[in-house]
C-alpha cells in the first residue's frame, strides 16, 4: 500500500519507517527543508534505538522516501497520517495550529479518495475540525465531489522503545464512523497483528479520549507512588517494600509504580494538562488530575530540597555532579525533564554543576546553556572534586558503576539518588552518605 506520513518527529518518522519495514511504500513529509535534507542523507534528527539502521535499510531498498512536497507525497497515497506536534499553550490546552494547517493543505491538494488519519495526540472533537477544514477547502475549489474519511489512530509509543512498540503493539485503537474504513485500517495494520494483538474499533471521539486517558492514568500511578514515598520517608517505611506489597496485587501490577523525581517527556505533562483543560471546557471538575499535576510539580523539586536541607540555601562554593539529563533512558528528549528544574534550582542558589548524559548533552546545552554548568563526555570525570552526585536518569551504565573509583575521585562521598537505583544499606557499608526517595529510613 502507499502511505504518506506528515511530520518527521518521533511519531511520524517511526510510523513511516515501520510501515516501510513491512513492505509498504512510504513518503515522509516535513516543511523543514533542512531536516528533510538530512534525512535524505541518512542523518536522523532524533535518537531512538534501532531507528537509524531501519531508516537506512528501507531508504536504500526504495520503500522510504522524504520530501517537502505534500502534493507529491499525496498523489498515489491512500493513507495520509497526520503526525505533527500539538504542544501545550500557556493555559495547558493543546495547540492544534500544525494539525489544522496540515488539514488545510490536504484540502488544497486532495484529488481522489483518501483516508486521513490523525496520529497526533489531539483533544476530543479534533477529528470533526479536521474534516470541516478539509471540506471548506474543497468547497473553495468547487470539488465537493471528492470523498475522504477522517480516522483517529492514537499512538502508544514509549520513547526509547518506539520501534518495538510499533512492531509489536499490545493493541491498536482505530476511531472511525465508517465500517469500510475500519476494514481498510485493519488490513493496513495486518502485518503487526500476527500474534493476536487487539484491534479496537470505536468512534472517533472515544479514540481521541483513549490516548489522553491512558497517559493520564499512567501519570496518576507515578504521582500516587511518589506521594506514598513521602509518607515512607516521614514514617520510616521503605517505598520499595511498599511497592512490592501493592504491585503484587493482580488488580494493580508493577509497571509505572516507581518512586522518583516525577514524570517528564513529551506526553504525560502536556496530555494531563490538555485533558484538564478539555474537562474544564466541558464543565467537568478534575480534582484527581489537578492533584496528579501538582504532586508531579512538587516532586521535581524534591532533590533540590534535600540538597538545601544538607548544605543550606546558599550553595555558593559547592559543585555537584549530575548523572542523567534526559527525562528517561534511551532518548535525548529533555522536554519537561526533571533535570531542567533541578539544575536550574541548584544554579540559582549559587552551585556549580558537572553534567553527564550518554546521549542528551547537545540538547542540554541548547536548553540550559553554559552558565554554571560544565558538560562531560565521561561520567567519572564529572565526579572529580564534587561535593555530591545527583542521579537523575536511570541509564544502564549508571546502574552498576565502579563505586570504589567514585569514592576516590569525589570530594565527599555523598549521593542523592533520584531514581532509587542503589541499595541504601550497601551504600552506607561502602562509605557513602546516601539519600533516595522513600527509603531514607534505611540510612538510620
Amino acid at each position: 500500500m502507499d502511505i504518506c506520513t506528515i511530520g518527521t518527529g518521533y511519531v511520524g518518522l517511526v510510523t513511516g519507517t515501520c510501515f516501510a519495514e513491512m513492505g509498504h511504500n512510504v513518503w515522509c513529509v516535513d516543511i523543514d527543508e533542512e531536516k528533510i535534507k538530512k534525512l535524505c542523507n541518512g542523518v536522523i534528527p532524533i535518537y531512538e534505538p534501532g531507528l537509524e539502521e531501519m531508516v537506512k535499510r528501507n531508504k536504500e531498498e526504495g520503500r522510504l522516501r522524504f520530501t517537502t512536497s505534500l502534493s507529491e507525497a499525496m498523489e498515489n497515497s491512500l493513507f495520509l497520517f497526520i503526525a505533527v506536534g500539538t504542544p501545550p499553550k500557556e493555559d495547558g490546552s493543546a495547540d492544534l495550529t500544525h494539525v489544522i494547517g496540515v488539514a488545510r493543505e490536504i484540502g488544497k491538494n486532495i484529488n481522489n479518495y483518501k483516508i486521513i488519519i490523525n496520529k497526533s495526540t489531539v483533544p476530543v472533537k479534533t477529528g470533526l475540525k479536521v474534516r470541516q477544514v478539509i471540506y471548506e477547502e474543497l468547497l473553495l475549489r468547487e470539488r465537493t465531489d471528492i470523498e475522504f474519511d477522517v480516522v483517529s489512530n492514537p499512538e502508544f509509543l514509549k520513547e526509547g522503545a518506539a520501534i518495538e512498540d510499533f512492531l509489536r503493539p499490545d493493541r491498536i485503537v482505530i476511531g472511525t464512523d465508517n465500517v469500510r474504513t475500519g476494514e481498510l485500517m485493519k488490513e493496513l495494520y495486518s502485518p503487526f497483528l500476527r500474534n493476536g494483538h487487539q484491534v479496537l474499533i470505536m468512534n472517533i471521539s472515544s479514540a481521541e479520549l483513549t490516548k489522553y486517558a491512558a497517559n493520564s492514568m499512567l501519570a496518576t500511578r507515578i504521582s500516587f507512588i511518589n506521594e506514598i514515598s513521602r509518607i515512607c520517608d516521614a514514617s520510616g517505611a521503605d517505598i520499595e517494600q511498599v511497592r512490592l506489597g501493592i504491585g503484587s496485587d493482580s488488580r494493580i501490577g508493577m509497571p509505572f509504580l516507581y518512586a522518583g523525581i516525577g514524570y517528564g517527556g513529551s506526553c504525560f505533562p502536556k496530555d494531563v494538562q490538555a485533558l484538564i483543560r478539555t474537562a474544564n471546557e466541558l464543565g467537568v471538575p478534575t480534582e484527581i488530575l489537578n492533584s496528579v499535576e501538582m504532586v508531579n510539580i512538587a516532586q521535581k523539586g524534591l532533590l533540590v530540597e534535600m540538597v538545601v536541607n544538607k548544605y543550606g540555601k546558599d550553595l555558593s562554593g559547592y559543585t555537584f555532579a549530575i548523572w542523567g539529563l534526559a527525562f528517561k533512558p534511551n532518548t535525548d528528549d529533555m522536554r519537561e525533564a526533571p533535570s531542567l528544574e533541578i539544575i536550574n534550582g541548584l544554579v540559582e542558589k549559587g552551585a556549580k554543576i558537572n553534567a553527564h548524559d550518554p546521549i542528551a548533552i547537545s540538547v542540554a546545552r541548547e536548553l540550559l546553556g553554559e552558565h554554571g554548568i560544565t558538560y562531560y563526555e565521561n561520567n567519572y570525570s564529572a565526579l572529580e572534586g564534587v561535593e555530591a552526585l545527583l542521579l537523575l536518569t536511570e541509564w544502564n551504565n549508571y546502574r552498576r558503576p565502579d563505586f570504589h573509583r567514585m569514592l576516590r575521585v569525589m570530594k565527599t562521598p555523598t549521593i542523592f539518588d533520584g531514581r532509587n537505583q542503589y541499595d541504601p544499606k550497601k551504600m552506607k557499608q561502602m562509605g557513602f552518605e546516601y539519600y533516595c526517595i522513600g527509603r531514607n529510613g534505611n540510612n538510620e
